[in-house]
């Protein structure tokens, strides 16, 4: 069976950033930072008080407020997002067969504020008085049932959990189906929504998240010794997948190909990277081998770069183990440093910005490096494009993520040619 080839024809985006994906991608090449203050809840009390919050969002400049009361963030994101990401894709919805359209949006946590409110809401003198739509709200699932139902996509339908390769993995599974011949079109993508004050407080107490409270805006710093956390982010992303004589056929604008899948496991541990990288080495040689390609037709990764003390270093040894001398030839960033961790949408955030990058021949930075803030266990001859976008030739980007569990997954788009 000869497999279908797959290309992105639509890009959707709600993120600390930018509320749509052309405004993320604008500031990512400007190396802007999503940082802040936390406004979503009064964080004094915990010892961090800031996020990448999405900025001057009114649900109700996108949907009924009626329908919007029965979506938690993380799916009012996952909402806008893929109604952006349809219109751009200029897909036909009266014509098209919406039982060959599917949907596929991921989300790490799912509805966490909800089921926040909903518990500590609870009176335990009077007994229940939870929301109707309490379980409806928090499960993960409920971000692509609801987008499904909105335009009738009759095809595959459901989300992807593997924390924070979640999204990642979204796009992997719409892959394989269109190759498989399975669905035409899928929306696929992720959302998440988890700053709140179990978010924040549980991912304190693992002693996660950056406390440099004094200056948010500079506390994600992939790859500079003195990072100490990553920075919680909120958002969504939706990419349009579309098989590629599909997409032909209906004159289509084509961003990039997506070339590559790749997934493996630590097997390691709950929460930390293998210390020598040997997961993310796997996952990404196994992206390569499905692409059909070698370390020297990528010229440009988009890591997983939390900022994390450990998890940083994993990765550039992971880089250096697997592509050789060709490391030294890759432009490497971080768009963590200025969107923050989505979580489990981040993988379809950091997807779009590598196709983007593909697409315009340009790098987006990671930000907030100094030249003396040194990690003597970073190898800084490997280009990590500090601070400024650089433009250079990418014929074709890899993308990492990985998540609690050991869950690592990556994609490969390349520049499309019929």
């Amino acid at each position: 069976m000869e497999l279908k080839r797959v290309v992105i024809t639509g890009i959707g985006a709600i993120t600390p950033l930018g509320n749509t994906a052309p405004e993320t991608w604008e500031a990512l090449k400007a190396g802007k930072s999503g940082a802040g203050p936390i406004t979503l809840f009064d964080a004094s009390k915990h010892k961090t008080h800031f996020a990448c919050e999405v900025k001057d969002f009114k649900v109700g400049d996108f949907m009924d407020r009626k329908e919007a009361r029965k979506l938690d963030r993380f799916a009012q994101f996952a909402m806008v997002a893929a109604d952006e990401s349809l219109v751009d894709s200029k897909l036909d919805l009266e014509t098209v067969d919406k039982c060959r359209v599917g949907v596929i949006v991921a989300s790490g946590i799912g509805g966490l504020t909800t089921f926040e409110e909903e518990v500590m809401g609870y009176d335990k003198e009077r007994g229940p008085r939870f929301n109707p739509f309490f379980i409806p709200k928090m499960i993960s699932d409920i971000a692509a049932g609801h987008i499904s139902i909105k335009y009738g996509f009759h095809g595959p339908n459901y989300s992807t959990a593997s924390a924070c390769a979640s999204s990642t993995n979204a796009l992997i599974d719409a892959c394989h189906l269109i190759r498989l011949g399975k669905a035409d079109v899928i929306i696929a993508g992720g959302a998440e929504a988890s700053i709140c004050a179990a978010g924040v407080g549980g991912f304190n107490m693992m002693n996660a998240l950056s406390t440099r409270n004094e200056e948010p805006e500079r506390a994600s710093r992939p790859f500079s010794a003195s990072r100490d956390g990553f920075v919680m982010g909120e958002g969504a992303a939706c990419l349009i997948v579309e098989e590629m004589e599909h997409a032909i056929a209906r004159g289509a604008h084509i961003y990039a190909e997506l070339v590559g899948t790749g997934l493996s496991a630590d097997a390691h541990h709950l929460t930390a990277t293998h210390p020598e990288g040997l997961g993310a080495k796997l996952v990404m040689k196994n992206a390569l081998e499905d692409a059909g390609m070698s370390v020297e037709d990528i010229d440009y990764i988009n890591v997983h770069g939390t900022s994390t003390p450990v998890g940083d270093i994993s990765e550039a040894k992971a880089i250096k183990d697997l592509f050789g001398d060709a490391a030294y030839k890759l432009n490497i960033s971080s768009t963590k440093s200025m969107t923050g961790h989505l979580l489990g949408a981040a993988g379809a955030i950091e997807a779009m910005a590598t196709l983007k990058a593909v697409e315009e021949d340009i790098v987006p930075p990671t930000i907030n490096h100094d030249p003396e803030d040194r990690d003597p266990e970073i190898d800084y001859e490997l280009n990590f494009t500090f601070n400024e976008a650089q433009r250079r030739p990418v014929r074709a980007a890899l993308s990492n993520t990985f998540g609690f569990g050991g869950h690592n997954a990556s994609v490969i788009f390349k520049k499309f040619v019929r």
